[in-house]
């Protein structure tokens, strides 16, 4: 039986302005980012995951599909070779495969419980590894590779780095999709997967999934409502 694995403690996450300053800290929702992750569960919904990924259109001519053969090669008998009905036959050069790939639907069925407990799992890897980074805002103006290398460069994140968006965010999106390594994928499209093939990631406080309670240095000194309110005021896109 799946279950939701036991929290092992508090997960946080550094936080940064666009421009790489440090703007505080957040407190992850332990029940997403601070579990002990199920490696068989991982282990099994990415192989589905996998498995999904592949189209499952190879195919090979059996006999009755190869082209020509129609006579046979040769008479029956008094060649002192074997008996041959048709060229294309599968012993033959250029002839048919015998038991070859055919068509296929590739997707296993995984139950929704254990991809929860996947994604909940690889980000909580992600999160005690503090691979994990947090984004006050995206605040591209307009599209620019050169700002979003810019905040690469100055926060360190080197290697594959997922990047997860609002899917109304274009501008982001167009800033930081020429970047090699870099994957951009909306909050409802995040899988284990792509979790655990990433050495960063990195999310914004519009993006963070989960009750997660921001700190910034405005926040602490305002204590920890004015945090709350400020997580709140950024999920909800209020500015005020």
């Amino acid at each position: 039986m799946v279950g939701m694995s036991a929290t092992v403690g508090t997960a946080q996450a550094d936080r940064f302005r666009m421009d790489g300053t440090p703007f505080g800290w957040v407190e992850l929702d332990s029940t997403i980012f601070g579990i002990k992750p199920n490696l068989a569960v991982l282990h099994q919904v990415v192989t589905a995951q996998l498995a999904a990924s592949r189209k499952g259109t190879h195919s090979t001519l059996t006999r009755s599909k190869v082209r020509g053969g129609g006579t046979k090669p040769f008479r029956q008998k008094g060649t002192g070779r074997a008996r041959q009905g048709s060229t294309r036959d599968p012993q033959h050069r250029g002839g048919a495969v015998v038991h070859g790939p055919r068509p296929r639907d590739y997707s296993q069925r995984t139950p929704k419980k254990m991809i929860r407990l996947a994604l909940n799992s690889s980000l909580s890897d992600r999160a005690a590894n503090h691979r994990i980074k947090v984004v006050s805002a995206w605040e591209f103006v307009a599209p620019k590779t050169k700002d979003a290398l810019s905040f690469l460069d100055t926060l360190g994140l080197t290697g594959n780095v997922l990047v997860v968006l609002d899917p109304d965010d274009i501008t982001t999106k167009l800033s930081f999709r020429n970047i090699p390594k870099i994957r951009l994928l909306a909050l409802g499209e995040l899988t284990s997967y792509n979790v655990l093939r990433s050495d960063w990631v990195v999310f914004s406080d519009l993006t963070l999934p989960g009750l997660c309670v921001v700190h910034s240095a405005k926040a602490n000194q305002d204590g920890d409502d004015g945090a709350e309110k400020m997580a709140e005021a950024a999920r909800t896109g209020d500015d005020k």
